[in-house]
């Protein structure tokens, strides 16, 4: 893989230079047009009500990012796209462990659960992509990506209570055409990218797209002595057009991503005190072991982890669209499949101690969607209506084992004294004192999910005059989820480990490993509904209100359930009712100064009954999450966006939001570390302070009114350009000074906030600067985090509630050279 990626990197360099000269084999009024700007009046054109118009013309909070832009600024995957829409949020410790939010709902926080969708659909050219881990790879060929916030399900037919991630790659032309890019800068960091696209006969044409990153971690592992946190992507896109007459496409796309990075680690952060004795909390359990953090700097960025990293990451599928303009209207027909491979290698005590030697959870997931639908425009009247399939089947097989460390640190060894060995007389103590009883203690775990849902869906745009619009939308939605799980558990010496001995090893294996089995299915019809009325005021002026009545699937636990006190599964717990979502939005979009500055605002309010919230357990393997329902949650704000271009040589942009999301109702909530990990409380016993060691602990807390994770208040974009005409090397183009830079308040990293886990705010801020011909040619210096700011993406907690915190730092200062061109 490394020798393929090289000789791409270097064939696309070597295409970059060369297309200097190639710019001049077309002109472009040649070529067929790609862009999705209008030359005459700067407008943009997107696709969100699945039918082009102007963005300015669509009742929609949405925000657009061009392809040059997403080149420009770096933002080639869906996380540094967040630098550039403040309401989107991306969280990842893994690919598979990703969620993409926006306004703050979507997904929960925390170990993603295969048994529940996503509520922020991602769709590329019409194909919706289910599996969030395809956010995490390099965007290919993108001609644009249009940010859709609120809910998009009586138009897209899966799935999209928060928002929707609409991404159009450039297709084949019947003009030769073609781009290449390459860039190097530090911490090793190469990325190359190609397009070529023409004419093979009169009705048939190609495009082929390459892209391929590599650069060195940003996280010394000093026990590998290896960076990690890497990146090494590489994807392939190919694409035939077949037009046989004027009124018909038939367009067959396959495709090809890999990552193999060395990745995923965490860095200590800090430690808090919870309610466990003080012996059974971090400092004392590391100082029994004689263990010491290699640094408590985390922006020292050392680790010291000793199991395996692997973050092997793979997608693909096929996709055939046929657009046939038949009747009054476009028929669109899209078949794809798709399919995901996940390969991990996880260190789950996030330790340099030999606790958890392993922890891996490899899936294998192939998706199949069908979508049909029919577009009408006219006078008065305009229509989509719809139907969509889907199947998914996901088969996951995990390995999890402990080492010669874990007796010691995972089994409690009664009550002694803070500063003690721990090794008193007692069977307790000698059990965690003897490494052989939980060395090598393996779960195997073995899981799969069906997921069926068909959809039929409209929306349909009434001019009852010249200036109002009224435009109801319905869907139907059917949803079915079989699944599987099964866990068997052996002792290091391979004897099985099951419940009905009550000896005190079988005991205490039992207390990190249990085995079970269930088989969770889930079925449901659901209605959803919305209703949008659009008022133009003047030709530059367009008010609008909505109301949305839509949910999110319900779904199935892939991962455990909790076990009543007979060790039985209990059942109840084995799926998560449906999200109730009810939605109220309205805006305003405006253009004046002869539309050199567009001003548009949104004010909108979400409440969703039924919220599905990760749970979270403090033991090592006896179930680290599974899913509940939440009573109630509401997220609402402010959005603006603002733009201007007084002249060719100057725009600016700003982009801005308040967003006030919390749990309304949460009274059975897992609790925040300080309250967690004493003996829990009985009847008639109060719990203890928060952080008080050996206090009694509640067995869930009530955070009804507290913050949802993962959301910022406070956030902006901001950026501007400014150029000057001028010519190098005898061409003819423009000297350019370019910034881009983001702002975000704090926020919580814990599903249950926690004063252990709030990431402090920060601004990050990106140059580039570079000279640019009107043929296509651009050559800039960039540098990234020019101040070179300490922040942390995200804060986890540790398990075992020791009051371990760990975390993942931000990129540093990056700085690097592009060179670009058109043909």
């Amino acid at each position: 893989m490394n020798a393929t990626r090289q000789f791409l990197l270097a064939g696309v360099a070597l295409l970059a230079c060369a297309t200097p000269s190639l710019a001049h084999a077309q002109t472009p009024e040649e070529a067929e047009p790609q862009a999705r700007v209008s030359d005459s009046a700067g407008e943009i054109v997107v696709t969100a009500r699945r039918r082009e118009e102007t963005a300015q013309d669509v009742p929609i909070a949405i925000s657009v990012v061009g392809g040059d832009q997403i080149d420009n600024t770096g933002s080639f995957n869906v996380g540094r796209l967040q630098q550039l829409t403040p309401t989107l949020q991306f969280y990842t410790t893994n690919p598979r462990n990703s969620a993409v939010n926006i306004r703050g709902i979507g997904a929960p926080f925390g170990l993603t659960n295969d048994g529940i969708e996503q509520g922020v659909g991602i769709y590329v050219d019409d194909v919706y992509y289910s599996r969030v881990a395809s956010a995490t790879f390099d965007f290919l060929d993108v001609a644009q990506i249009e940010v859709l916030r609120g809910p998009q399900g009586t138009l897209y037919g899966k799935n999209t209570t928060a928002g929707a991630i609409n991404i159009t790659t450039n297709q084949p032309t019947f003009d030769f055409e073609g781009k290449a890019e390459v860039s190097i800068g530090n911490l090793d960091f190469k990325q190359a990218k190609a397009a070529i696209s023409g004419p093979l006969s009169d009705t048939l044409a190609a495009r082929i797209a390459v892209s391929a990153t590599d650069r060195r971690g940003t996280i010394y592992n000093v026990t590998t002595d290896r960076w990690i946190q890497s990146q090494d992507n590489i994807g392939l896109r190919g694409q035939l057009l077949w037009r046989p007459t004027d009124n018909l496409d038939i367009t067959l796309t396959g495709d090809w991503n890999r990552q193999a990075a060395v990745c995923c680690g965490s860095v200590f952060v800090r430690t808090g005190t919870t309610q466990r004795p003080l012996n059974r909390q971090y400092a004392a359990l590391a100082a029994a072991q004689g263990y010491t953090v290699v640094s408590t700097n985390p922006y020292d960025r050392l680790t010291d982890l000793d199991a395996n990293l692997n973050a092997g990451n793979e997608i693909g599928g096929a996709a055939l669209r046929i657009k046939w303009d038949v009747g009054p209207g476009t028929l669109t027909s899209i078949t794809a499949w798709r399919y995901w491979d996940w390969q991990p290698e996880n260190d789950r005590d996030f330790t340099g101690l030999p606790i958890v030697t392993k922890s891996q959870n490899p899936s294998q997931q192939d998706q199949y969607t069908q979508e049909l639908r029919y577009n009408y425009t006219g006078d008065r009247f305009d229509f989509v209506v719809g139907g969509f399939a889907y199947y998914q089947r996901i088969d996951t097989q995990g390995t999890e084992s402990h080492g010669p460390a874990s007796s010691r640190w995972t089994l409690n060894p009664g009550n002694v004294p803070a500063g003690s060995s721990g090794c008193g007389p007692s069977v307790t103590n000698q059990l965690a004192c003897t490494p052989s009883v939980l060395n090598g203690l393996t779960a195997i775990n073995t899981q799969y999910l069906k997921n069926t849902s068909p959809a039929l869906y409209g929306q349909l745009s009434w001019k009852v005059t010249d200036s109002l619009t009224i435009q109801p939308g319905v869907r139907l939605n059917y949803d079915k989820k079989d699944g599987f799980y099964q866990r068997k558990v052996f002792a290091g010496d391979g004897t099985p480990v099951v419940f009905g001995p009550t000896d005190p090893v079988t005991t205490a294996r039992l207390s990190v490993f249990a085995p079970q089995e269930i088989s969770p299915s889930f079925s449901d019809w659901n209605f959803s509904y919305d209703l949008t009325l659009t008022y133009k005021v003047a030709q530059d002026l367009l008010l609008y209100a909505t109301y949305a009545k839509t949910f999110k699937s319900g779904g199935i636990n892939q991962n455990g359930v909790p076990t009543d006190a007979q060790n039985n599964p209990i059942l109840d717990a084995a799926t998560v009712k449906p999200e109730s979502v009810q939605h109220f939005e309205a805006g305003l979009k405006s253009e004046f100064w002869d539309r050199r500055a567009t001003f548009n605002l949104a004010a909108f309010r979400t409440d969703i009954k039924n919220y599905q919230a990760n749970v979270n357990n403090g033991q090592f393997g006896v179930l680290r999450g599974y899913l509940a329902n939440a009573g109630k949650v509401r997220t609402q704000g402010v959005e603006a966006d603002f733009t201007v271009q007084p002249s060719e040589r100057f725009n600016a942009y700003v982009s801005g939001a308040y967003t006030d999301a919390k749990y309304v109702q949460f009274v059975d909530a897992p609790c925040p570390p300080e309250l967690s990990g004493g003996t829990t409380a009985g009847a008639g016993q109060t719990p203890g302070a928060p952080g008080v060691p050996g206090a009694l602990s509640p067995a869930n807390c009530d955070i009804s009114g507290q913050r949802l994770p993962g959301v910022s208040k406070w956030a902006f974009s901001f950026g501007a350009e400014v150029n000057l005409p001028s010519s190098l090397f005898d061409q003819d183009g423009q000297f350019y000074l370019g910034y881009d830079g983001s702002y975000r308040s704090d926020f919580s990293s814990n599903p249950s906030p926690s004063d252990y886990t709030w990431i402090e705010g920060y601004s990050l801020s990106n140059f580039r600067a570079g000279f640019r011909t009107d043929e296509g040619f651009n050559v800039y210096a960039w540098v990234r985090n020019a101040f070179d700011e300490d922040y942390l993406e995200q804060l986890s907690v540790g398990p075992g509630n020791t009051g371990l915190i760990v975390g993942v730092p931000g990129d540093p200062r990056t700085y690097g050279l592009t060179l670009a061109g058109r043909f």
